[in-house]
């Protein structure tokens, strides 16, 4: 048996755990070429900026020139004409001069004629048949040159018409065509600028300060080339000349060193910025929940024995993970804080993808009340513990709070200073003497 009393309860839940880094990229080979020069080792600090190799790549400047010389292809102009209306006008429309003199001949001849008969009445007679006649045909004449001059303003009228539509296509047509070529500029000037940041990405640069790894083992995530920025080019036959220089044409996997050929999207070197450690850890379904932010941990590594380090929770996943067993934990992480020994003495700090575990202080109570874990009985849906009363068993249903390894904080059921049954609790019944 053990008395009830009051104590410091602390919940602790432990859970496997990696180191990661505060950022990791892998600078990748923007286009074929081989390592002019090698400015790091594996191991090396470097700061942000500083030039960590350069790559000599023919290809990629071919490509830069083709894409510029596209881009002034696609920006001559298109000109159909000065823009001007389109006008066309017929010249009136009259009877040859000819035909007029003609007929003035005929109309003297036959006055000649008349005047040479000797009969005076029939003379007259003629003269006076041949002026009418010349009357006649004078009126005859104005009216065909009224017909004529009708039938000029008509055809005018239909001209202008015509021409009128003709000058509108006209203008339509030159605006579509400014508009595709406004189109192939874009895509041409997209495909310089993407082919002119592959050449300058041909001297690779840290993204951060950190630590060098010469290559990578993946260079999928945080990879530093320009493969990403080709795909997001509009598609045209402008742009294939910048997708083929950025395009990954396959991995190497061999040894990054001055003079050794590689292709688009090889890594060439991995950054890792090791300022700030962190910690992935898996928590079990049945824990997650008492995990807040700022939650302290106690964090021990198998590659430092008999060290301890700190640690808090910086945030708490929502996407499950199953595990090995069939059950389900979600990732917390934490941010990894200074080492100690037993000793008192620093410890070292660890490296990116060591193993953890991690002792998450998930609940506190100070002054609590409190039991021997060993007391708790669990009976269906119901916590209980045996209180001893009159030398006797008694059936106490208890309300837990923080749940230590050792000790269980008790926030109801119980009182400090009564005992409890600790040894066999889970086969006393009510009742029962107890000695």
């Amino acid at each position: 048996m053990a008395e009830v009393t009051r104590t410091t309860v602390s919940e602790v839940v432990e859970a496997p755990a990696t180191v990661g880094a505060r950022a990791t990229a892998t600078l990748t080979a923007p286009a074929s070429g081989t390592v002019a020069r090698l400015y790091v080792q594996d191991g090396d600090t470097v700061k942000k900026g500083q030039i960590l190799a350069r790559i000599s790549s023919p290809q990629a400047r071919q490509q830069l020139s083709a894409a510029r010389k596209a881009d002034r292809q696609a920006a001559r102009p298109v000109s159909f004409g000065s823009g001007a209306p389109v006008g066309v006008r017929l010249p009136r429309l009259r009877l040859p001069s000819s035909l007029d003199a003609h007929v003035a001949r005929s109309f003297a001849q036959a006055r000649k004629a008349a005047r040479s008969i000797g009969d005076r009445t029939a003379r007259a007679r003629l003269l006076a048949a041949v002026d009418a006649a010349d009357k006649g045909q004078r009126a005859r004449r104005r009216a065909l040159d009224e017909v004529l001059d009708g039938l000029t303003r008509s055809l005018d009228q239909t001209l202008s018409q015509v021409s009128g539509q003709v000058s509108a296509g006209m203008s339509g047509l030159s605006a579509s065509m400014a508009s595709l070529r406004a189109a192939s500029r874009s895509q041409t000037r997209a495909a310089v600028h993407a082919a002119e940041r592959a050449v300058d990405a041909l001297v690779v640069r840290a993204p951060f300060g950190g630590v060098v790894t010469l290559g990578g083992a993946s260079s999928a995530a945080g990879a530093g080339g320009l493969g990403a920025l080709v795909s997001q080019l509009p598609a045209g036959p402008a742009s294939q000349a910048a997708a083929a220089a950025a395009a990954p044409a396959g991995r190497s996997g061999g040894t990054i060193a001055t003079g050794v050929p590689v292709a688009a999207g090889d890594p060439i070197v991995t950054v890792t910025d090791v300022s700030v450690l962190t910690l992935s850890a898996d928590v079990d379904e049945t824990d997650v929940l008492l995990v807040r932010r700022g939650t302290p941990a106690e964090v021990e590594f198998d590659a430092v024995t008999g060290a301890t380090y700190t640690g808090s929770v910086t945030g708490v996943g929502v996407t499950p993970k199953e595990g090995a067993t069939g059950g389900v934990s979600y990732p917390v992480r934490l941010r990894l804080g200074r080492g100690a020994y037993d000793d008192g003495g620093a410890a070292p700090a660890p490296k990116p993808g060591m193993s953890a575990v991690v002792r998450l202080a998930v609940r506190r109570s100070e002054n609590a009340v409190a039991v021997p874990a060993s007391a708790i009985v669990t009976s269906g849906r119901e916590t209980i513990v045996w209180a001893v009363r009159g030398g006797r068993a008694e059936r106490r249903v208890v309300r837990l709070g923080a749940q230590g390894d050792a000790v269980v904080e008790i926030l109801s059921g119980v009182s400090p200073g009564e005992r409890v049954v600790v040894r066999g609790a889970d086969a006393v019944r009510p009742g029962q003497s107890l000695s």
